[in-house]
């Protein structure tokens, strides 16, 4: 049986202070849990007995068995399903040594739980292991985000870092998108460097311009056209990083 203090505990979690206090975060349902109980040190884990026998020997530092009703009462979902799991939260160290090898994506203050969470699914898609957030960021433990990232978060190591201090110690290509860059169709691209997408209606912000080393623009179609004035972050980074895998695949 789950107790009232177990339930207070679970959704106190839906509240940043009380995440970074408790040093956990939530993750609900089956798919998502499956995509992340090997990945992370699970504190508790609350499941009916269904999931469990189809789980055996897995591992939490409390497992209680619950029926259905008792998984809606803690629950911080609209339609939870048969687990929820409390992590705790990773600390990862930026490997500066690394950088240069690969493909990185760097975010400047994206405020949206729900765009962040795409991002990071996106990421995962396209073997993009690391994310370096501005502090100004979504939190990556907001449930919303944690569900929104489909179990990718599992397997993309998402920074949180001051982005300015951070370009003055990276040296790889920086690429950034702005309304006044260059196609980005026409734009020499390398396999290896840090992709920035910034703020949902600021763009990236005038400080971390001048560590961009090439302005990149998305074009319309057909060219001259009068569309919409900007594409979603998650769309954009969508995009762009279709064409940066596209053109070096097989590199």
């Amino acid at each position: 049986m789950l107790s009232k203090n177990k339930i207070k505990f679970i959704q106190s979690l839906e509240q940043k202070k009380v995440r970074r206090e408790m040093n956990c975060f939530v993750a609900e349902g089956n798919k998502m849990v499956n995509d992340t109980i090997r990945s992370f040190e699970c504190k508790l884990l609350v499941a009916t007995s269904v999931w469990l026998e189809d789980h055996p020997g897995v591992e939490a530092g409390e497992i209680i068995e619950v029926a259905q009703d008792e998984v809606k009462k803690a629950s911080l979902q609209k339609s939870p399903q048969d687990v929820i799991a409390v992590y705790r939260i990773p600390h990862y160290s930026v490997d500066f040594d690394s950088l240069p090898k690969q493909l990185s994506l760097a975010l400047d203050t994206v405020q949206d739980p729900g765009n962040l969470g795409t991002i990071i699914r996106l990421a995962d898609w396209y073997g993009i292991e690391n994310i370096f957030c501005s502090l100004e960021c979504a939190d990556l433990y907001n449930p919303k985000t944690v569900q929104s990232t489909m179990g990718a978060l599992a397997r993309v190591k998402v920074h949180y870092v001051n982005l300015k201090e951070f370009f003055e110690k990276v040296k790889v290509p920086v690429y950034g998108t702005f309304l006044d860059g260059r196609n980005m169709y026409s734009s020499e691209l390398s396999a290896q460097g840090i992709i920035v997408m910034g703020n949902e209606g600021n763009g990236i912000s005038k400080e971390l311009e001048p560590y961009i080393s090439q302005r990149l623009f998305i074009p319309n179609y057909p060219e001259g056209r009068k569309t919409t004035e900007s594409l979603n972050v998650a769309v954009a980074t969508a995009i762009i990083c279709s064409e940066f895998r596209r053109r070096t695949v097989s590199l």
